[in-house]
């Protein structure tokens, strides 16, 4: 879903890009939502199968990824599975991004697509509303009911990384490939420390 968002948000979008990040998040995000509600969901776990492979489409093709990948790699090598870095990362990012992007109207309006693309997909809409959600919730607080519906991990403390760990993440982050890429380019340490606080 991860790889969807950032390449759906980033500046570097293509129209190409963007048909494949939004097909592949249309199959995944309810994918995901059936497969945790029956795990033996055969054809659920196919269409997030296809999705994964729209999805990774463009990282090949050389659209650029952001923030949350790269803080999230920081996290590997601390004992946080790739596909958990996302959960915790992606909805923080989109939020800061939101924030201080405010310069850039296209920030916005990246945003702003991804927001209608889940608000169009019946179980996902059927999903934010349980929560109490409509439709000017941000897309930070979007991606967390869709992640916290599947079960798992939101926090950095719920992957024992405390914060201690803090500044030396950020300082590894601004190292990664995928940080001056970000929608709003990480390329101070206090930035990413932002974002991560925001994780606790």
């Amino acid at each position: 879903m991860d790889h969807c968002v950032e390449a759906l948000c980033s500046l570097e979008a293509t129209q190409k890009s963007d048909t494949k990040a939004e097909t592949g998040l249309r199959l995944l995000v309810p994918g995901l939502l059936r497969c945790k509600a029956d795990p033996m969901d055969i054809e659920a776990r196919r269409q997030c199968q296809m999705a994964v492979n729209l999805a990774m489409d463009n990282v090949r093709a050389g659209i650029p990824m952001g923030g949350s990948h790269a803080i999230g790699h920081q996290l590997g090598p601390l004992g946080v599975p790739h596909g958990v870095t996302s959960c915790i990362m992606c909805p923080a990012v989109m939020q800061y991004n939101i924030k201080h992007g405010q310069d850039n109207p296209e920030i916005a309006r990246r945003q702003s697509l991804v927001q209608t693309i889940l608000w169009s997909i019946p179980e996902v809409a059927s999903q934010f509303q349980t929560a109490g959600f409509d439709t000017s919730v941000d897309l930070g607080n979007l991606i967390d009911s869709i992640i916290r519906a599947l079960g798992l991990p939101r926090t950095l403390s719920e992957m024992s990384i405390g914060e201690d760990m803090i500044d030396k993440l950020a300082a590894r982050a601004l190292h990664d490939q995928w940080s001056p890429t970000n929608p709003v380019p990480l390329v101070k340490a206090e930035q990413v420390r932002e974002i991560l606080m925001a994780c606790r």
